[in-house]
């Protein structure tokens, strides 16, 4: 049996999930009054208790790289190599938007992905669904103004991610947006990518696994200034 342990701290609705044979077992959510950094270890620690694995049962850690929370991404891709380390398991970084995406009914086939990057700008990528059943990302992920994300798209898409939260104008002709229930990534499909990259023959080096943040902090703009 191939067991995953999923971690997801790009938000600060975080999750962990336990997944066997790309089967989701479990998911649990981390505490919203605590930081990341807090409820982490103590929601690893329940989900194996509540699907009675040992560490040492885990093959692979799957975790977010991002974008998303500075803090969240560093404090889950260090959580997922150390415990990775320790178990003598592999480590699959996944990305924040593909994670999002993979939660968008099947009946989307068109749809932009959208995460805060404070300061009016978003990191957005677009995704189109293939014949096996994924939606695919197309290009890049791109930093770009909120607003000019919405302007520039197409009719036949449909948007999600947290940003739309920040989001109160029409959108334009031919673009919806999905209910919020979509909107954010979670453990639980962090698990079912990483499952799928895996076999697909897809590996990340332990130790040169990074977040992908979205743009430099705000010390380092100031530092480099």
């Amino acid at each position: 049996m191939f067991r995953i342990l999923a971690l997801e701290t790009s938000e600060l609705t975080g999750s962990v999930a336990a997944a066997a044979d790309g089967k989701v077992l479990a998911e649990l959510h981390l505490d919203p009054q605590q930081r990341s950094a807090q409820s982490l270890a103590p929601a690893i620690h329940s989900l194996l208790e509540l699907v009675g694995w040992q560490p040492c049962d885990i093959r692979l850690l799957a975790v977010t790289l991002g974008p998303g929370s500075f803090t969240g991404l560093r404090v889950g891709v260090a959580t997922a190599k150390v415990f990775a380390y320790a178990a003598g398991a592999e480590v699959l970084g996944i990305s924040t938007l593909e994670a999002i995406a993979a939660a968008v009914p099947n009946e989307v086939a068109a749809l932009s992905v959208a995460v805060d990057a404070q300061r009016g700008d978003v990191v957005a990528q677009q995704f189109r669904r293939e014949s096996a059943g994924w939606l695919e990302a197309v290009g890049i992920a791109a930093l770009v103004p909120l607003e000019d994300w919405l302007a520039g798209l197409p009719p036949g898409f449909a948007v999600s991610g947290p940003v739309l939260k920040k989001w109160t104008d029409p959108l334009p002709s031919g673009v919806t947006m999905l209910d919020r229930a979509f909107w954010r990534p979670t453990a639980a499909n962090v698990a079912r990518l990483a499952y799928r990259d895996y076999l697909a023959g897809r590996r990340d080096d332990l130790w040169n696994l990074l977040p992908l943040y979205s743009r430099p902090s705000a010390a380092e703009e100031k530092l480099r200034r």
